[in-house]
């Protein structure tokens, strides 16, 4: 694919979420649903596919550090420097939420999950979104995520609004999940 033709895909993809739309894309590991994460229509028709409560709450994933700076800058030196690390794998930080951050996002929590993507495709359409998109793994509750685009149609077909093509990173793999502040390990990938 010619790096135009990306672009006016990535550019359709970014006016359906603006649009409130739910979009499918390739990440790291696995494939995501995503929408504008202040979109709480969006984000209810992401956990009404995937059956899942918005007590769990969602991860954001954005293309660079400064995308999350509303979260970090309330953090100690030393943490915005951990988080600002560039590190071997994908890893999703826990960061204290707040009042930026809506509860359909947080849900029962109060910390946010956020990773900056390295995935070339993710990381593209988060800045030319401008900002971070919900990023949830591509399956019903249950069910194996989607590691290939077949998959992601044979789960949700036309209920999504768009698909993003493009293969994942790393079939399978998830990211690490590390509690910023306490250096708590929630999953190693």
């Amino acid at each position: 694919m010619s790096d135009a033709q990306e672009d006016s895909l990535l550019t359709k993809a970014v006016n359906i979420l603006k649009k409130n739309g739910v979009i499918s894309y390739p990440t790291e590991g696995v494939w995501g649903l995503g929408c504008d994460p202040l979109s709480r229509h969006a984000v209810n028709r992401i956990l009404s596919l995937k059956n899942r409560a918005e007590a769990k709450g969602l991860i954001l994933i954005g293309s660079r550090h400064d995308q999350f700076a509303n979260l970090i800058e309330k953090l100690s030196d030393e943490h915005r420097v951990r988080f600002m690390q560039n590190l071997s794998r994908p890893t999703t930080w826990i960061l204290p939420t707040n009042k930026e951050i809506p509860c359909w996002i947080s849900g029962n929590h109060e910390s946010v999950a956020v990773r900056v993507t390295d995935h070339p495709i993710a990381q593209k359409l988060c800045s030319h979104f401008g900002r971070p998109i919900v990023s949830t793994s591509c399956n019903p509750q249950g069910v194996q995520p989607a590691i290939n685009q077949q998959q992601v149609i044979d789960y949700f077909g036309d209920k999504l609004d768009f698909i993003v093509p493009g293969d994942v990173g790393n079939p399978g793999s998830v990211s690490d999940i590390i509690e910023l502040t306490s250096n708590k390990v929630i999953r190693l990938g």
